[in-house]
C-alpha cells in the first residue's frame, strides 16, 4: 500500500504543477468552458499514460541508443509550443458558443504530451523511482495511478480556467489572458532550448 501511496504522491506533484498541457488546459477551459476542455483532458491523459507504459517497457533502451532521436523530440516539442503560442496570441478574445468546436482536441493533448519535455522527464523518473527492474506488473500498476491522478490534476487546470472564465467575459481581458499564456507557452520553449 505504501507504494501506491508514494507512486499516487509523485503522480500528484509532476501532474498538477505549471506545465505547457496545464497551460493549454487553463486557456482553454477559460475560453471554451470545462466541458469542451474535457477532450484536451481526457487526451493529455490517456496521451502521458501511454509514454510511460511504453517507458517502462523499454521504449528508454532506444532512446539511449539513438540519443539523436531525444534531440528530434526536444526541437518537435519547440516548434509546437511556439506555435501553440501563436494560435493563443492571435486569437480575437470572443467568447462565442458557436466556436467552442476549435477546443483542443483529444489528439491535440495525446499529441502535446509526446512532444512535452516535462513529461519525458515524469517518466524517466518515475520509471526509475518506480519500477527500476521493469516488472510489468508495476509498469501497469504505476500506469493505473497515473491515470486518474493526472485526469484529475490537467482538469483542475481546465476547471480553474472555467471560473476565471466570469472575470474574462469581454474580449479585451481574454485576448489579454490568451496573451499571458502565450508567452508563458513561449517561454517553456525557449527554456528547453537552453
Amino acid at each position: 500500500m505504501s507504494l501506491i501511496i508514494s507512486m499516487a504522491a509523485f503522480a500528484l506533484v509532476a501532474s498538477i504543477t505549471p506545465g505547457p498541457v496545464n497551460i493549454v488546459a487553463l486557456s482553454s477551459g477559460a475560453q471554451f468552458g470545462f466541458r469542451a476542455s474535457q477532450r484536451h483532458v481526457a487526451g493529455a491523459t490517456l496521451g502521458f499514460v501511454l509514454l510511460l507504459v511504453l517507458m517502462g517497457l523499454g521504449l528508454h533502451e532506444v532512446l539511449q541508443r539513438w540519443p539523436a532521436l531525444t534531440q528530434v523530440v526536444q526541437w518537435a516539442g519547440v516548434a509546437f509550443l511556439l506555435y501553440m503560442a501563436f494560435k493563443l496570441a492571435a486569437d480575437n478574445g470572443h467568447l462565442d458558443a458557436k466556436e467552442s468546436g476549435r477546443a483542443p482536441s483529444m489528439l491535440y493533448g495525446a499529441v502535446m504530451q509526446w512532444l512535452n519535455p516535462k513529461a519525458w522527464l515524469a517518466c524517466v523518473a518515475g520509471m526509475g523511482a518506480f519500477v527500476a527492474d521493469g516488472e510489468a506488473r508495476l509498469v501497469w500498476q504505476f500506469a493505473a495511478v497515473y491515470l486518474v491522478i493526472c485526469y484529475l490534476s490537467v482538469g483542475c487546470w481546465a476547471y480553474a480556467g472555467t471560473f476565471l472564465r466570469g472575470y474574462l467575459s469581454n474580449p479585451a481581458g481574454m485576448r489579454l489572458f490568451n496573451r499571458s499564456m502565450a508567452l508563458l507557452l513561449a517561454a517553456s520553449a525557449m527554456y528547453l532550448l537552453f
